[in-house]
């Protein structure tokens, strides 16, 4: 009877377009009323964990400047990474690319004294990049992540999370792909593309929140298998300003990472970032203008990467 039970339920959930599969985000909760716990001591607990920080902007002040009112009390973007873990990871697919850095945001309401840091749970990292949730690099990261939480939000825990993940609407990962002409040198030729993909994704409103250069850090390693392989920062202040309102934990995906790299002896350069269907599917998002927002940038970001690699 149980057996039966639990099949009509998981069809249910299909039927209606929920998956049973656990929280792709996670939710580390503690009480901050003495005010001790800040952006500088939660960046301090990951970099005595070994971290490298890629960035720590606290958006209330962007929030401020940009609409003249802020959703949260605190509201921080926070992106770091481990370069050995990525490292052993990025050998299994290039896609572990996408969080490297991983993204995060701490935050507080207005009127409550916890303070609260979102991030990618186990599962939500192997559902974006496809290695298995029983891979062990990946189980020790996400237990560093963890870990590193317990320390920075002393007397935490993590909150259980009410919402299912719906089922995704489009592709998890946005991909592309061109030949390097081969005109020039390698590095000439990339810079070039590189400033004009800057260029025209800053002109349609994006912010290049960091830059980090992952293929030196794998050659400083020993991993000499690409020509280049760059991950970039990148996010909307419209987006994540209208989606925060409802959904602080947002921060989990934004700053979004975009990858290129290129192996050596192709001329081919793949490129890839996690598509807003993510936001859509592991917040459960259905309010119409946070996935207004977040459809209008996609659309956006698709267009400008395809006009700069033509």
């Amino acid at each position: 009877m149980n057996s039966i039970i639990k099949g009509l339920v998981i069809t249910l959930l299909l039927i209606t377009g929920v998956t049973a599969s656990a929280a792709d985000v996670q939710i580390y909760t503690t009480d901050n009323s003495k005010g001790k716990i800040t952006g500088d001591t939660i960046e301090k607990a990951f970099a005595d964990a070994g971290f490298s920080i890629s960035g720590n902007n606290d958006m209330n002040v962007a929030f401020n400047s940009k609409f003249k009112k802020t959703n949260h009390k605190m509201y921080h973007l926070f992106t770091v990474y481990k370069k050995e873990f990525v490292l052993e990871l990025i050998k299994v697919t290039p896609k572990s690319a996408l969080f490297a850095p991983l993204s995060m945001s701490f935050y507080m309401d207005k009127g409550s004294n916890d303070i609260s840091v979102s991030s990618l749970s186990l599962d939500g990292m192997a559902k974006i990049t496809g290695v298995p949730a029983t891979n062990k690099h990946l189980i020790e990261y996400s237990k560093l992540v963890k870990d590193t939480l317990a320390k920075a939000l002393p007397n935490g825990h993590f909150e259980k999370i009410e919402k299912n993940v719906l089922k995704a609407e489009g592709d998890l990962v946005t991909k592309f792909s061109f030949e390097m002409e081969g005109e020039e040198s390698i590095e000439d030729e990339l810079e070039g593309i590189q400033e004009e993909l800057e260029g025209s994704l800053e002109t349609v409103g994006f912010v290049i929140a960091g830059y980090n250069k992952l293929g030196d850090e794998f050659k400083e390693s020993g991993y000499d298998k690409y020509d280049f392989f760059d991950a970039y920062s990148i996010c909307k202040l419209p987006v994540i300003f209208e989606v925060s309102k409802t959904h602080p934990e947002a921060g989990a995906f934004a700053p979004c990472t975009f990858y290129m790299y290129k192996e050596k002896g192709s001329n081919d350069v793949s490129m890839a970032y996690p598509s807003v269907h993510n936001w859509v599917s592991s917040l459960a998002i259905e309010d119409k203008p946070s996935k207004k927002v977040l459809l209008d940038a996609e659309k956006l970001m698709i267009d400008v990467v395809n006009e700069a690699t033509e």
